[in-house]
């Protein structure tokens, strides 16, 4: 079950929240926990007790670290090992017997191990993340009394941020989770906020996406040089629109029930340079990994070279996170790469010349996310190949640009402004009069329209 869809907008988000503002407020995070667990229940049920036992295990890990302070090392080890190892067994286990099978074909030895084909758990990477981000702040004691298991459990496992984000350390929300306000402006606002989310996932990202789909169809053989560019900057626009409109959903319905989530985006497309642009892009993944990761292995304290190896370590991690597959792994290589040229000497220059900038910007990004989005490698040489003109050299086929275009330049005009700041200041500045609430009416009964016409996909960082 997703949040854009018929069964959650006019089923199960109602039916809860109405529990929810019926009860108690001593209770409330009672109701939030098992709602949540139904949510995820319904989505993947085979798979709700290996996310119970998660919290069980991580949970009397966390109350071990807090009464024994002489073994917290241990128990903080120990939970890595769980919770890495199940990351890893679910997630990256075929993917690493397909290569363990390939290099012993390449050396002859002739070793076979069959695939297990495991299914990925929903949400597996974000809930792991976010209970390592709460076991490692006990362990360094920035966490006290507030962490019951109710409120542990219901952290991990709030519906919110449980399958895509945003990726929220407890002591944000450790607060909130022990007293909380409501009002009908927090429920306004979230409805706000969740219309809006909701708008640009099905009425823009969704169609967006079939540019890519038809991309795909065509073969990237087939296509031309400009329409490689335009596939890639649709791609770009409905890869954005997707996650920040999944982000705002998750933001709208936790302000409904009180909390504060944190933003995930903060306009990356108008960034200088790749440094930049992944400070606003996902910023609660960015987070993570600076706080756990980069800062612990020594951040840019330590000289160029040390800076090298931090850079890679949280550049190779962060492509592995997103996807078992040697895209991300080269995705995440050359994100390492442009970042560590930037810090050296690039990013002054950049920071300097917002016309170098753009250009820069407008040239990389685009052929990063294609690096992302095509798995195998060698189709991902013929599309870089066509949007470069090495593969049979540039090849400018004004039919099939100005085909696309005609059918997908409104939107992808509606998808570019909504990528700057200029669509939430208007928003903000009138959010408040009529005519803005009839809008998002409009907007809201028009992604039910496209939803109930099955004109709906799962949200993209669902499958990460």
């Amino acid at each position: 079950m997703v949040f854009s869809s018929l069964e959650f907008i006019f089923r199960f988000f109602p039916a809860f929240l109405v529990l929810y503002y019926l009860t108690p407020s001593t209770y409330r995070n009672y109701v939030l926990l098992i709602g949540s667990l139904c949510f995820y229940a319904i989505g993947d049920f085979k798979y709700l007790p290996l996310i119970l036992l998660s919290v069980g295990i991580n949970y009397i890990v966390v109350c071990q670290i807090m009464r024994h302070q002489k073994n917290s090392r241990f128990w903080f080890s120990a939970s890595l090992i769980y919770n890495l190892g199940s990351l890893f067994f679910f997630k990256y286990i075929d993917f690493f017997i397909e290569n363990i099978n390939a290099l012993s074909g390449a050396v002859g030895m002739g070793v076979h191990i069959p695939a297990m084909n495991m299914e990925l758990p929903l949400g597996i990477s974000f809930y792991t993340f976010q209970i390592i981000s709460c076991v490692a702040d006990v362990y360094r004691g920035a966490i006290g009394g507030q962490l019951t298991f109710l409120n542990f459990a219901a952290y991990v496992t709030m519906f919110p941020k449980l399958l895509s984000g945003p990726i929220t350390p407890f002591e944000e929300i450790g607060k909130e989770l022990v007293k909380r306000k409501y009002n009908v402006f927090k429920l306004e606002i979230g409805l706000r906020y969740f219309i809006m989310g909701l708008a640009m996932k099905v009425l823009v990202a969704d169609r967006l996406g079939i540019l890519w789909h038809d991309v795909q169809v065509i073969g990237f053989e087939s296509i031309s040089t400009p329409l490689a560019w335009f596939g890639a900057f649709g791609y770009s626009i409905q890869l954005y629109l997707d996650f920040q409109g999944y982000s705002l959903m998750a933001v709208g319905i936790g302000r409904m029930l009180g909390f504060y989530l944190p933003q995930n985006f903060d306009h990356p497309y108008i960034s200088k340079s790749v440094t930049e642009f992944y400070r606003r892009w996902h910023r609660t993944l960015g987070m993570w990994f600076r706080t756990y990761v980069y800062i612990p292995m020594g951040g840019n304290r330590k000289g160029k070279g040390r800076l090298a190896i931090n850079l890679f370590s949280v550049w190779l991690l962060t492509g592995l996170w997103h996807g078992a597959s040697w895209n991300f792994i080269l995705w995440g290589f050359s994100l390492f790469l442009l970042i560590y040229i930037e810090k050296l000497c690039l990013k002054p220059l950049l920071d300097r010349s917002v016309i170098l900038s753009r250009v820069y910007m407008a040239l990389i990004i685009p052929v990063t996310w294609m690096i992302f989005a095509i798995s195998r490698l060698k189709d991902l040489g013929v599309y870089l190949g066509r949007m470069s003109g090495i593969y049979s050299g540039v090849n400018v086929n004004p039919e099939d640009f100005l085909k696309y275009f005609s059918q997908y330049g409104v939107l992808f005009l509606i998808g570019a402004f909504l990528c700057f700041p200029l669509g939430k200041r208007i928003f903000q500045k009138f959010q408040n009069h009529l005519v803005c609430t009839l809008f998002l009416l409009v907007l809201f009964w028009l992604s039910i329209y496209q939803i109930a016409n099955g004109a709906n996909n799962p949200f993209l960082y669902f499958k990460f």
